[in-house]
């Protein structure tokens, strides 16, 4: 395991407990569904951002 991979575990954890905590906490007042939807879909990009930073080196000889 690789020394920043705790990290970037940490950091998908974080993003995973955001994506169910803003909705119900900080959005549950927006009537329209595309309020919700645009938060999911940033965070959903920041995660595959942060997957692709993960996995890049992957398979390559140390």
């Amino acid at each position: 395991m690789k020394e920043n991979e705790g990290v970037y575990a940490i950091i998908i954890t974080c993003l995973i407990l955001i994506a169910f905590v803003v909705p119900y906490t900080l959005l549950p007042n927006v009537e329209k569904w595309y309020g919700s939807f645009l938060f999911w879909t940033v965070l959903t990009v920041i995660v595959i951002g942060v997957n692709y930073l993960l996995i890049r080196d992957w398979g390559k000889k140390q």
